[in-house]
């Protein structure tokens, strides 16, 4: 009783500095309570997959540590997830892989998934209230080995591959169905060249064709949501990247597709953050991947960084949550991975809550010419007191406060986790 009175005078001693800068922190609060994260379920298994007729991962991935506990199998992949939420604020949603369906032993291969392979998930899902989104799997496969899927030289294999991202957006479309929750399906190739091609037309116009051929079919927007991701360069594409930023910038304008800004997938100087705005005076709505790179895309745990915060700040003071969907992208095997979960998640919404805590005083002083007020105000608010609101929040909504949430992740791995080796 004593912590929840001292969290409680906190909160409205903040409340009140906050007040006298112009921000109504219980409108704040009200907004960040609508703002899903998508948490990515590869993180509890490594990329590992549920499917029998994978490969090595491979394809420009690779997950690093043998952190004891991850999950072997469908079950235990959604009691790790039930526990990281119950650690995490708000209620959310969930980003599967195409290669997570469960296939009852059986080979199907990934030109015949169907949503009844992802029924459970779906049960699951609705039981938890969550929404979820989809990917296909474009990589660990045979048919990846060389590099190339939807850009494949071969028509064979782009057919292949044509095929599992058309069946999975009808699964994306069923699950919004059933949910209730519109799905945005994803789709990401690993396509490209170690070293400098001869002909970097050709794979482009293969890829732009073999994407007109997936989106032939009209779904309504209501049960699923298209989006296409870049990237700079992978393990394997150093060289050449067949679908770059450039590619899928202009295929999303012209096909009406969301574009999906990952922000591991630039250059090291570059921030996704910076381009929020310009894609979104062109497109209605686009998707993020949120992950931390470190020197490169290596998908490291997001932390509360300044890269972090400069995205967040675009959604919450420009109003952009209703045109974002935000999904989390990295995979650590070298630590608890329930806790890596966590972490990253309740940044990425403690990120929200600053952005949302910040003073309407520093765009005034901005539009009126005042830079000096402007620098003065936004150093300022870096030590304001939003420790005290994002601990009332968490405890407002039954999760733990501070750091004691690792102590529920610490127990869970001694008694369900660590069970496992």
């Amino acid at each position: 009783m004593a912590n929840t009175i001292n969290i409680e005078a906190a909160y409205k001693l903040a409340c009140e500095r906050y007040a006298a800068l112009g921000v109504d922190v219980g409108h704040a609060l009200k907004t960040l309570a609508t703002i899903p994260i998508s948490l990515h379920c590869w993180q509890g298994d490594d990329v590992d997959g549920f499917e029998n007729a994978g490969g090595a991962l491979g394809n420009g991935l690779a997950v690093t540590g043998n952190y004891p506990g991850k999950a072997r199998t469908p079950d235990e992949l959604r009691t790790d997830l039930e526990k990281t939420y119950s650690l995490i604020p708000g209620k959310h949603r969930l980003n599967l892989h195409a290669f997570y369906g469960e296939f009852g032993g059986k080979k199907v291969d990934r030109d015949a998934i169907e949503p009844k392979h992802f029924a459970n998930w779906i049960a699951w899902a609705k039981k938890n209230g969550l929404g979820l989104d989809f990917n296909p799997t474009c990589f660990s496969h045979p048919k990846a080995a060389d590099g190339f899927t939807l850009s494949n030289a071969d028509k064979g294999v782009r057919k292949f591959w044509i095929e599992h991202c058309i069946r999975s957006r009808e699964i994306g479309a069923a699950m919004g169905k059933a949910l209730g929750k519109t799905c945005v399906t994803n789709v990401w190739i690993p396509d490209g060249y170690k070293d400098t091609p001869a002909d970097r037309v050709a794979p482009r116009a293969r890829l732009a064709e073999s994407l007109d051929a997936i989106f032939k079919k009209q779904i309504s927007p209501k049960l699923n949501l298209d989006a296409v991701e870049p990237k700079l360069f992978g393990i394997g594409s150093e060289s050449y990247v067949v679908g770059s930023h450039e590619f899928y910038m202009g295929y999303a304008v012209t096909r009406k597709k969301l574009l999906t800004l990952d922000a591991g997938h630039y250059h090291p100087s570059e921030g996704i953050a910076d381009k929020i705005s310009s894609v979104l005076q062109f497109m209605p709505e686009i998707l993020l991947h949120v992950s931390r790179g470190v020197r490169w895309d290596s998908d490291h745990v997001v932390i509360l960084n300044d890269d972090l915060l400069s995205i967040a700040r675009e959604i919450a003071v420009n109003g952009f949550e209703k045109r974002l969907h935000i999904g989390l992208d990295y995979f650590d095997a070298s630590i608890n991975r329930v806790a890596a979960w966590t972490i990253g998640a309740r940044n990425m919404i403690r990120a929200l809550l600053i952005a949302l805590l910040e003073t309407p005083l520093i765009r005034t002083a901005e539009a009126r010419g005042d830079f000096t007020t402007r620098l003065a105000l936004q150093e300022e608010a870096k030590s304001l007191p939003f420790g005290a609101v994002w601990d009332y929040y968490c405890e407002s909504q039954g999760v733990p406060i501070g750091e004691h949430w690792l102590t529920e992740a610490k127990n869970y791995e001694n008694t369900v986790l660590i069970k496992r080796n």
